[in-house]
């Protein structure tokens, strides 16, 4: 997980004034629906894990090719609903401090299992756990620590997240899942994308050793998620400390709260981090979903969630629409020719996404190789997200400056100064 809060980005530092126009919803009501949408979206995300935890356990009872076929769709589905619901991080501190059990990335995957050693070395000067394999040990070292490994629970992985006060270090969550899943992705296959046997789940035909313990890390961490997302659906829940959190703070402080994870996850997570900075290193590590080369989707239905939350409206896996005030409407309702920018700034975005997403699915080119030095389409493709995101980004700047909000933004040397950024 990275963050990287450099400078703000002030809109307008003049006192709140709410629309007073009477077709204007009042910023409390698009407060109240935001908090709903939460519950909403984040039960839904749990609800789609809860179907990827019944296809894995599957998998798991009878080790198959087409059972881990079908345990990886599951995670690709589930993901989509996931993804969607990150427009919620960078504005509320309760998302955000769960946020790393849940979607820390990137992870130095030797911690939990296995790897090429060839491609991946054998030590890392800032990880002593670069390594460690917890599948294959009994015990680690956790700093002056011993830390008993045997029994895998959820305690432990998520102790094992950011262990030694290393962010690689992730043992929970949706890529530690994704590895188990696939295993590494060693960008030399076709398509690219990990290329794990299912056979390192047999137990009567195992390969690469300690398929029984795999098997349970991997039952553990999806267990773990779908605890972790039925918590944080609670957290948004009548009682939960997230909506109360958001509910006690002033009509200004909310609608900031809303606009500060629509403007972060625009400019200074997804295209920043996510996007730039792997084009700027030409590192296909860089791709967010790098085992199983579904990146392209991840960035995309962040683009679907920022739409979700701007105009406070989720379409639910059967089709089913939740509606409600918006921020959207507070801002058409001020200065409609703003509100005008932005919805074409954001139907820019969803397209270029969504343009970078057709490629890479259709298999022409995948999103690690549109990372590769030389690589002049798949360069465009991903600087086409980024230049997209970055104006809808400006644009959300302007609507919160026409209602008299003060927001910050999260930044990225990679778009801020580029030319600090180092290649490994």
């Amino acid at each position: 997980m990275r963050a990287h809060f450099l400078g703000a980005v002030i809109a307008s530092v003049a006192a709140f004034a709410s629309p007073v126009l009477a077709d204007a919803p009042k910023p409390r009501d698009v407060i109240v629906h935001y908090a709903d949408l939460a519950e909403v979206m984040y039960g839904t995300s749990a609800a789609t894990a809860k179907d990827m935890q019944k296809a894995i356990d599957a998998f798991l009872a009878a080790p198959s090719a087409d059972s881990l076929g079908k345990a990886r769709d599951a995670w690709k589905a589930a993901r989509v609903y996931y993804q969607q619901t990150e427009a919620f991080r960078f504005g509320n501190k309760i998302v955000d401090e769960w946020e790393g059990n849940v979607n820390a990335w990137p992870l130095d995957e030797g911690l939990i299992d296995y790897v090429d050693k060839k491609s991946y070395g054998e030590k890392s000067d800032e990880n002593p756990l670069y390594t460690a394999n917890v599948i294959a040990s009994k015990s680690i070292r956790i700093g002056k620590k011993t830390v008993d490994v045997t029994k895998i629970t959820p305690k432990l992985l998520h102790e094992l997240n950011s262990a030694g006060g290393v962010e690689a270090n992730v043992g929970s969550g949706w890529h530690a899942i994704e590895f188990l899943l696939w295993g590494q992705n060693l960008h030399n296959a076709t398509p690219s994308q990990g290329q794990r046997p299912y056979t390192d789940y047999d137990l009567k035909n195992c390969t690469n050793g300690n398929c029984d313990r795999r098997g349970e890390y991997l039952k553990v961490a999806t267990q773990t998620l779908v605890a972790d997302l039925d918590e944080m659906t609670g957290l948004w829940g009548a009682k939960g400390k997230a909506r109360a959190a958001l509910i006690k703070k002033n009509d200004k402080a909310g609608l900031a709260t809303i606009f500060t994870g629509l403007g972060s996850l625009s400019y200074g997570e997804l295209a920043g981090e996510r996007m730039k900075l792997g084009l700027i290193l030409h590192d296909p590590e860089e791709a967010h979903d790098c085992f199983s080369n579904n990146t392209q989707n991840a960035h995309y239905y962040d683009e679907v969630g920022i739409r979700d939350v701007y105009y406070g409206t989720f379409v639910k896996p059967d089709g089913s629409k939740v509606t409600g005030p918006s921020v959207a409407d507070l801002i058409r309702a001020v200065d409609p020719k703003i509100a005008d920018e932005i919805d074409a700034k954001s139907d820019a975005a969803l397209a270029a996404l969504k343009a970078l997403k057709d490629v890479a699915d259709s298999g022409e080119i995948t999103y690690d190789n549109m990372l590769e030095e030389g690589n002049t389409k798949g360069a465009k493709l991903i600087q086409d997200g980024v230049d997209a995101l970055v104006a809808q980004a400006h644009a959300i700047e302007r609507g919160v400056a026409a209602l008299k909000l003060q927001i910050k933004m999260e930044g990225s040397k990679s778009l801020d100064d580029p030319k600090t950024v180092k290649k490994k």
